[in-house]
């Protein structure tokens, strides 16, 4: 059994190694915001009405999703770009992550270093804090844009007793890293961008696939705090009473290859009939990636 434990703590040891070889996080423009629960990694750059940009809630992401489209936006606007806590270059503590830590983290980041109303672009789940943060308090998000929200039917869904065990259990010190370094291996992540990401796979490049993979990795263990809390649902919420209280402008881009895209949209449109939808056509997950030009033209025209 000892003998066993060592061999999976040199194995996820050798994973952490290996996938962080590169680099490939390494941005020294970048400044890093001390907030309560761990240090904030986010770059500014441009003049103008300021822009929020929030990558997805996902172990994978990081304000590299947007590496493609902030310069051009910062031509007109200052457009601030932000790894979430668990995420990225960011402190990975190991803690619970709730939708509602989020809510605090961008609430306190508009505060305290942007400093003025804003407008916030995000993508997948995190447009669900996104939304649950400007209910908290209208006053500091102006527009928004969700890109590809999440399906409000699986934002309902609560922690169960399976979903709380499986949390747990990837939370373990080296059987759980040996089964999230399992769940987040290159392949499967080269499986997600060609599947899920995008609609033409032609497109998905080694470096795309190596930064998600190291991203994933980096900080060693505690990569996996985050993955854990979305496995056991601790980062859903239920977001129709926050949406039907707003009455801020509010868009979706969606992809048009996704699956059942149709029916989630129509979902947001019952709640909040004033909601604008925009499609880009032949993408999926990603349009920042995947067609940024056309996504920039779809944010000049709803944002400027």
């Amino acid at each position: 059994m000892g003998a066993s434990t060592l061999t999976i703590h040199l194995i996820n040891k050798f994973v952490y190694f290996s996938s962080t070889l590169d680099n490939l996080l390494s941005n020294p423009s970048g400044s890093y915001y001390e907030w309560k629960f761990g240090k904030i990694y986010y770059t500014k750059i441009g003049e103008g009405k300021p822009i929020l940009l929030i990558h997805d809630l996902t172990t994978y992401s990081s304000a590299h999703e947007w590496h493609l489209i902030k310069e051009k936006l910062a031509k007109t606007n200052t457009v601030y770009s932000i790894d979430l806590i668990g995420c990225g270059r960011s402190d990975k503590p190991n803690m619970i992550y709730t939708n509602y830590l989020y809510v605090q983290l961008v609430s306190d980041f508009i505060k305290h270093v942007i400093g003025e109303k804003t407008d916030v672009i995000a993508t997948g789940e995190s447009s669900s804090f996104v939304i649950a943060t400007c209910q908290n308090d209208s006053s500091i998000i102006d527009q928004i844009v969700m890109i590809n929200p999440s399906d409000i039917r699986q934002l309902n869904k609560t922690p169960s007793k399976r979903t709380k065990t499986l949390t747990h259990i990837i939370n373990l010190p080296i059987f759980g890293t040996f089964l999230y370094n399992l769940l987040t291996r290159r392949e499967k992540i080269a499986q997600i961008y060609k599947n899920e990401y995008f609609y033409d796979a032609s497109l998905v490049t080694d470096n795309m696939i190596n930064t998600y993979y190291e991203t994933a990795h980096s900080g060693n263990a505690s990569s996996k705090y985050l993955f854990s809390s979305k496995s056991g649902r601790y980062t859903t919420i239920n977001i129709k009473h926050c949406l039907k209280s707003l009455n801020n402008s509010i868009f979706i881009i969606a992809g048009s290859a996704i699956d059942n895209i149709d029916e989630r949209l129509d979902l947001y449109k019952e709640i909040l009939p004033s909601i604008e939808i925009e499609k880009i056509d032949n993408c999926r997950h990603l349009p920042q990636m995947e067609r940024p030009e056309k996504l920039l033209d779809l944010l000049y025209t709803l944002l400027i």
